[in-house]
């Protein structure tokens, strides 16, 4: 899956095809340099699914729960502050990555070794338009 998004109108439409492009998958590991979109991606992803809170990055928190409009939880990871593994497990990582419940990941090369082997990797790169690709066969 390859995405070419040359506008934030064409965001919600990037993020329903990649929905729908795994609509089994939970956990979605986002790549991409400092100001690539990773966040402002989420934030739409996370509209598409029905949440009607904030979203906003989890730089200081690591983590936000978002509920959806019929209550489902949604869990939003930033660890671009980690400096031990240990941290991630101190937040109880596991209990969220492997609720079933849908989680984005900024700066998953951090926890590289802790992602679950059927996370989605997606990469965000370019500066005008952003490509949005799947590193996941």
């Amino acid at each position: 899956m390859k995405i070419i998004v040359r506008s934030e109108a064409e965001l919600l439409p990037a993020a329903k095809e990649l929905l729908a492009q795994y609509p089994d998958s939970r956990v979605f590991a986002f790549y991409g340099n400092m100001g690539a979109g990773k966040t402002t991606f989420i934030k739409v992803i996370c509209h598409a699914l029905g949440v009607t809170d904030i979203v906003q990055s989890p730089t200081f928190s690591i983590i936000n729960e978002y509920k959806t409009s019929t209550g489902e939880s949604i869990f939003h990871f930033d660890f671009y502050r980690i400096k031990k593994l240990e941290e991630v497990f101190d937040i109880g990582y596991e209990d969220y990555i492997y609720s079933g419940d849908y989680c984005f990941v900024e700066w998953p090369e951090l926890i590289e070794s802790l992602l679950p082997d059927d996370a989605i990797r997606i990469r965000i790169s370019g500066d005008s338009e952003r490509t949005i690709e799947s590193l996941t066969p």
